[in-house]
């Protein structure tokens, strides 16, 4: 069984619409096997994107994980003046992602990168989903390794449910940056790491 955090080729389609409204606005995204949350907005992503202060967000945005680009893509139909980055490894993640920002009318840069392997850059802010089922010593790498990609101030926020090591996460990541629960909602922590 392929993951959604791998690139198989090999799972047959079942490319499905959904239609979400996320903060007063309305999106249309297309989703498919072998991506994170086939079936639609998952409920983690919908919390975080109800939290993020995107009034007070400016400059580069990474959108780190994209997935089929739901964070991303609604980053920047609400904030348009940011520039929005959007990474994956997963080549079906990415298409359908391309897709997606057609179908909502934003101009966004999709591109392959495992973690931050073919990143370049600091931003302003990275956000994710993390992909949990990586394993902790993976998506400690993820989280650890944003700090290398963040401008000074820069800030990281993450969406991690209670069940999956929301706490801890959030405790390690005190090693290394200024961390705050910004919002706790249904057993998920959004968490902002501002880098020191």
């Amino acid at each position: 069984m392929g993951h959604y955090f791998e690139n198989d080729a090999t799972l047959k389609s079942d490319k499905r619409e959904t239609n979400i409204r996320i903060r007063n606005l309305e999106y249309t995204f297309y989703t498919d096997s072998g991506v994170f949350a086939k079936k639609g907005l998952d409920l983690g992503t919908h919390i975080l994107l109800d939290t993020i202060p995107l009034d007070k967000w400016s400059g580069d945005i990474l959108d780190l994980g994209c997935g089929y680009g739901p964070i991303g893509i609604c980053i920047k139909k609400e904030r348009p003046i940011v520039t929005v980055d959007m990474s994956d490894v997963n080549e079906r993640a990415l298409s359908l992602a391309l897709e997606n920002a057609k179908a909502n009318d934003v101009e966004v840069n999709i591109f392959t990168s495992d973690g931050y392997e073919k990143i370049d850059k600091q931003y302003d802010v990275i956000v994710s989903n993390p992909p949990i089922r990586v394993g902790k010593e993976i998506l400690y790498q993820l989280l650890f390794g944003a700090k290398e990609h963040l401008k000074e101030r820069g800030e990281l926020w993450i969406v991690i449910h209670k069940d999956q090591g929301a706490k801890s996460t959030a405790k390690a990541l005190e090693k290394e940056y200024e961390v705050e629960i910004k919002n706790k909602s249904r057993g998920f922590f959004i968490i902002r790491a501002v880098k020191r």
